[in-house]
């Protein structure tokens, strides 16, 4: 188990930055599959982003390709994620979540989940 932590949420405009931190405890960050997932208020959650335990390998959804980057620091158990060129659609809470083994684009595979950072982007 890890426990997760996000900050760096808040209120941007459109076509602005922000970067997320997602704080990991436990000294097995390292051995996860490390996510990013958003919920807009009326819809499902849906995965963001995807970066595997040592890091090479990345998953991006279609509509934050050349946007946002998932990064990971495993000597400091944090995951990022920089979102730039934000739209209004971008507007949810943002999680962060890990799962062992490989990169799966399914919600339901991942185990352990912070308990969210709010983005809203404005007009």
């Amino acid at each position: 188990q890890v426990q997760l932590v996000e900050s760096g949420g808040g209120l941007v405009q459109a076509g602005g930055s922000l970067r997320l931190s997602c704080a990991a405890s436990g000294r097995t960050f390292s051995t996860y599959t490390m996510g990013w997932f958003r919920q807009a208020p009326g819809k499902e959650r849906e995965i963001v982003a995807a970066i595997g335990w040592i890091g090479g390998s990345t998953y991006y959804a279609d509509s934050v390709k050349g946007r946002f980057t998932i990064s990971r620091d495993n000597a400091k158990n944090t995951l990022y994620l920089r979102m730039g060129s934000l739209k209004p659609e971008d507007t949810a809470v943002y999680y962060c979540a890990a799962k062992p083994g490989n990169i799966v684009v399914v919600t339901e595979a991942y185990n352990n989940w912070g308990q969210g950072t709010q983005v809203t982007v404005s007009s």
